[in-house]
């Protein structure tokens, strides 16, 4: 199946999951927390949310099984545990990338022949290996020939690399030798020099790696160390050494090397590489059916060496006239033609090998490094493969493992031979149509086969190289782009790989091309990589592949999900790189996101939420820290078309609409300017509306239903926090203004009404609603004493009573430092009502029963100077203190000063110089096994108290303003989901099914045992043991599917035990109010892995808490 048909089948399931459940998710409603049916939830689509394989896997006949699996989404699973890092741009990740690119800039070719005079030491056979270069030299003068050599020589050479400087030096002597490497060291300077020696002429290498070379007059021999040479052409630098015992030479230059090394005082790095026709004790093969340069052919003639060797010991020999082989048509480029086609197929042949057999560091520093050196290396393997049937082996510094004996060689062989049998047809008749071979397409189905059956745990696939090759092949192309497309959807590990083989700059080319079928395939691989590897949001830019995305963004052909790849591709982009901001806000981007949010129906069921997600995302990331883009963006209206958005039923959607618009709210807001003209007073006038805007929009989500929307809401306070930190430090230092006589008065959450009434206060008093006409708070931030704050009577023993909050006002307006932020800001003042509203905000958030959501409010308050102080629970009298262990953490919650009857832990304003370093607050934070859910007409009562310090900014005193800022993280944790597989269910369905079908079953069978059993046992005892509760057992659970019972006392202390085995398995406190009692207990998800759900109650205090259970 295609992969597009593939993509279609799976949005077009999640598509109608989403659709069945998509209602029963956290609510949006004000103050309802997050809870029951968490089965709808969306993280992305694209056919791998739970929510679809749940739609999918849990039907079953019977109608009394729980149908529903709650609370399994990701933000569920993890909302706690960890901030997620999202796409990396260092470390592990980006070790695909070729450390250090070059290339071979000058070439020295140095070949001591001296034609027709044989040297002492070598006896040749008759008839003997002739050919140099594939030229005779005894069919023309010597010195005729030895130019002819030389020159063919530098024109092979030059086929692998044309921009090369190209020296040669013929029979040559000493000085002449090192004149030619000083000169092509100046030259290339810190490229690459290749010196290639063909010592056919002379000796063999002595035991000490001395070459042999002429004197002026051709009567002697001169030795060459190895160490001169060394030290004329110096560093990088790569040796070919064609002559019998070239070994000799490689032992010495390693001895060398390892003697450099031991002397020099650090570590010696030098970039040498060698290729040695043979080893030590080997002489060249002389066969007349080699040339007497079989190493030198290899390297830079491969085809044609190639096929000529393989025609001796092909079926094809008794029919096929070598001389053709000199005729083949076409050019190696042509990949159309028969020459182009075997060189395109031993490309990928030799280039699969060395993958699959040499190191990943070897292979990207000798076949990814320099163009030029992995070609030598490519026909080094046909070398080692071809001599080492004439009983020679070529050797190479870094060594490499044998290869050639490796069975991609018989697929070559096949190629060859496919191909070479169409030869004397092409040559006698031009207009004869060439069949390209089946090589590939046979290559790409062994690599779809391992798709089938291949994973992460299974020997990687050794067809990708050839799946890289492919590539440039139009005919094959799409074919290989969906194959690829799989093969990176199996996960993060499968993404290094191919990038470890090359495919990078394949695939960033491809963005050039504007063939219609690729576009979504190339989207999805793109998705894939930078999901994985953000730093290549540079290449992108550079080569303007963003236009490419923002085109198929705009395009409404492809189906939303699609488009939310896209979206996220452009996020990336625009992800902390200032140039990628600027590039795609000329672009456009802007326009086109508002336009698609805008022309979304809120709640519509055709509108598909990872589209919306992204579309918001996108635009948060791109002025996020960029006025440009953000005057851009209030300009088009941007927060007026976010707004609808809230409304949607997606947690994730109203997250990122609101990431989208805190990312608007730019630190120092307004405070750029002084405003001294008319015109900028208007404009001044235009940020302040927008501003009030977009407060006024995150204040109707303060206490929306989902942690993850409310975390989002406690970072965009956070930046307006830091913009206007004076003018909600002076409010708020109102609410806590000592009064004579007054009454609950700290905050408008802690004003009551008598204690014989019964009624639950407002969290939101008439006097501070948004846009209230209430003139009871003046100007300069002061509580009025007429307002309904102002009520007479203190609490003995609330921060309002303490000593230590007694600030003047002076020193509370004009201070410029408030734990360690710095005020840099002259941000224009805005209604002190919504400056209020603001602080009840920050308070609801930092009483969060979600202990990260609550460590963000705490970070906010400090921002505007409030310090909140740790207030330990206390038991009832004659019961010890609650233990605060961190293991219990997310378990126990704090009382408030109220509950502390006269306590004298006070709320207090800080105002020092600057605040000394201290740890963060989420430093060492545990997994919550407990979350709070309260009843919204109790979330701000005055039993809630504010809980654990906010010990400061863990930078130090010097770190910069910004750096103090809580991050979002719901870009992150959205980008998790395109690190995972898109394509197919995940990993664990099927586990799930099974185990689901497995409870099934066994319930199946029991109801039916119970059916026809005529005997009840209902009275029969199953098991006792002492659970060792001290005030008896108030309420007992048992697990329908194991021998298991939960039991919990008066105390709210709760055990697990095995019954049969009388065995204690767990016990835990329910939380720290141990006086309210337990009322129920229940499990949810009983067909797979289940939840404990525990109510407690006492009066109009109703709370339940979640906790895992295994």
């Amino acid at each position: 199946m295609a992969l597009g048909d593939l993509m279609e089948s799976r949005f077009s399931q999640s598509s109608a999951a989403l659709d069945e459940f998509g209602n029963e998710d956290g609510d949006k409603s004000s103050n309802v927390r997050e809870s029951d049916t968490a089965s709808s939830s969306y993280l992305g689509g694209a056919g791998t949310g739970f929510a679809a394989d749940n739609a999918m896997t849990t039907t079953t006949s019977m109608a009394y099984f729980p149908q529903t699996i709650v609370l399994c989404e990701l933000r569920h699973d993890g909302f706690e545990d960890c901030v997620p890092s999202g796409p990396s741009d260092t470390g592990l990740v980006s070790k695909w990338r070729p450390r250090d690119r070059m290339k071979t800039g000058c070439v020295a070719l140095v070949l001591c022949l001296n034609i027709s005079v044989d040297p002492p030491d070598v006896i040749k056979i008759s008839p003997c290996a002739r050919m140099e270069c594939w030229v005779d030299p005894f069919s023309m003068a010597p010195q005729k020939a030895l130019e002819t050599i030389g020159r063919t020589l530098n024109q092979q050479y030059e086929r692998w690399q044309p921009r090369a400087k190209y020296k040669i030096s013929l029979d040559p002597t000493v000085d002449e030798v090192k004149k030619l490497c000083t000169t092509c060291r100046k030259y290339a300077n810190s490229e690459r020099v290749l010196f290639h020696y063909n010592g056919h002429g002379v000796p063999k290498p002595t035991a000490n790696g001395e070459i042999w070379l002429f004197n002026k007059s051709y009567t002697q021999y001169i030795p060459l160390p190895i160490s001169d040479l060394d030290s004329w052409l110096k560093t990088p630098s790569i040796y070919v050494f064609d002559c019998s015992a070239a070994g000799m030479i490689v032992n010495a230059f390693i001895e060398l090397q390892d003697w450099t090394a031991s002397g020099s005082s650090g570590t010696s790095t030098r970039d040498c590489i060698l290729l040695a026709a043979c080893e030590a004790h080997e002489t060249l093969p002389q066969s007349a059916e080699f040339p007497a340069d079989v190493f030198t052919s290899c390297l830079t003639t491969p085809i044609k060496m190639a096929l000529r060797w393989f025609c001796t010991r092909s079926l094809l020999h008794e029919s096929l006239d070598y001389s053709l082989i000199d005729r083949i048509p076409g050019r190696q480029t042509d990949r159309k033609t028969l020459l182009g086609e075997l060189n395109w197929i031993f490309t990928a042949v030799t280039g699969t090998i060395a993958w699959n057999v040499l190191p990943h560091d070897l292979f990207q520093r000798l076949f990814r490094q320099d163009l030029l050196v992995a070609s030598l290396f490519r026909n080094f393997l046909l070398a080692e493969r071809i001599m080492r049937s004439a009983n020679c082996s070529p050797i190479s510094y870094p060594m490499l493992p044998p290869t050639h004996q490796h069975h991609m060689w018989d697929a070559w062989d096949m190629a060859a031979e496919i191909c070479l049998s169409q030869l004397p047809t092409l040559v006698e008749d031009p207009n004869a149509e060439f069949q390209p071979s089946p090589f590939f397409t046979e290559q790409l189905t062994a690599f779809e086969v391992w798709l089938d059956h291949g994973s992460k745990d299974k020997k990687p696939p050794e067809q990708l190289p050839i799946v890289l090759q492919v590539l440039l092949s139009q005919c094959h192309r799409f074919r290989a782009l969906v194959l690829l497309g799989r093969f990176l959807d199996m996960g993060p590990w499968a993404v290094d790989l191919a990038l470890s083989v090359g495919i990078f700059p394949y695939v960033l080319k491809l963005l050039q091309t504007t063939t219609p079928e690729l576009r979504q395939i190339l989207v999805f691989i793109w998705t894939k990589i930078l999901a994985l590897d953000k730093s290549c949001q540079v290449d992108l830019v550079k080569d303007g592949g963003h236009t490419y995305f923002i085109r198929f963004l705009d395009s409404v052909e492809a189906y939303p999900e699609q488009r939310a790849m896209a979206a996220f591709v452009l996020a990336v982009i625009v992800d902390g790189h200032r140039r990628g901001q600027e590039a795609c806000t000329e672009a456009s981007l802007i326009h086109v996101c508002l336009k698609h949010l805008q022309g979304s129906t809120p709640n519509d069921s055709q509108t598909e939420p990872l589209f919306l997600q992204w579309l918001c995302l996108c635009l948060g990331k791109l002025w996020e820290d960029f006025t440009e883009a953000q005057l851009l963006g209030l300009q088009a209206d941007a927060p007026a078309i976010f707004v609808p958005l809230l409304s949607e039923p997606q947690p994730e959607v109203r997250a990122a609409a609101i990431f989208a618009l805190g990312t608007l709210l730019d630190v120092g807001f307004v405070s750029a300017r002084d405003g001294v003209g008319g015109d900028e007073d208007c404009d001044d006038e235009e940020k302040v509306r927008t501003e009030v805007s977009i407060i006024k929009s995150l204040l109707s989500v303060a206490s929306d239903g989902s942690p993850l929307v409310r975390a989002e809401v406690a970072v965009a306070l956070a930046r307006f926090a830091f913009g206007h930190n004076k003018h909600l430090k002076s409010v708020a230092a109102a609410y806590w203004k000592p009064q004579s006589n007054s009454l609950l008065t700290s905050l408008p959450s802690f004003a009551v009404k008598s204690s014989g009434s019964g009624r639950v206060p407002s969290p939101i008093p008439p006097s501070l609603r948004v846009g209230g006409d209430s003139q009871s708070i003046s100007r300069d931030g002061r509580v009025s004493t007429s307002s309904p704050l102002a009520t007479p009577g203190v609490i003995h023993g609330s921060p309002l009573s303490d000593d230590s909050s007694q600030l003047s006002d002076s020193g509370i307006l004009n201070d410029a430092v408030t734990n360690g932020v710095v005020n840099h800001t002259r941000s224009r003042p805005l209604d002190n009502a919504l400056y209020s509203q603001c602080v009840l905000a920050m308070c609801a958030l930092a009483k969060d029963p979600s202990p990260r959501i609550a460590g963000l409010g705490r970070r906010v308050l400090s921002i505007i100077g409030i310090e909140q102080v740790v207030a330990k629970s206390v038991k009832s009298a004659g019961e010890s203190t609650t233990v605060t262990n961190a293991g219990y953490a997310g378990l126990v919650r704090s009382s408030s000063w109220f509950d502390m009857n006269g306590g004298h832990l006070p709320l207090t304003f800080r105002t020092p110089p600057v605040s000394p370093p201290r740890p963060s607050y989420l430093t060492g934070m545990r997994r919550v096994c407990s979350l709070e859910f309260r009843p919204p007409h109790l979330m701000h009562s005055q039993d809630s108290g504010l809980a654990d310090p906010l010990l400061g900014s863990a930078g130090s005193s010097g770190a910069s303003d910004r750096s103090f800022l809580p991050q979002s993280t719901i870009y992150n944790w959205s980008c998790g989901h395109f690190s995972k597989p898109l394509l197919t269910a995940a990993d664990d369905s099927e586990e799930m099914i099974a185990r689901r079908e497995e409870k099934e079953k066994m319930a199946l069978d029991l109801i039916a045992k119970c059916q026809h059993s005529s005997v009840s046992k209902l009275h029969n005892q199953i098991a006792s043991w002492d659970t060792k509760f001290e005030t008896g057992t108030k309420t007992a659970l048992l697990q329908p599917f194991a021998p298991i019972v939960i039991a919990a006392d008066e105390s709210e202390r709760i055990r697990v035990w095995n019954y049969e085995e009388a065995t204690l398995l767990n016990s835990f406190d329910n939380h720290g109010y141990p006086d309210k009692g337990i009322s129920k207990l229940c499990l949810v998800n009983e067909l797979d892995e289940s939840l404990l759900l525990v109510a407690s109650s006492k009066a109009l205090l109703q709370q339940t808490f979640i906790h895992v259970v295994h």
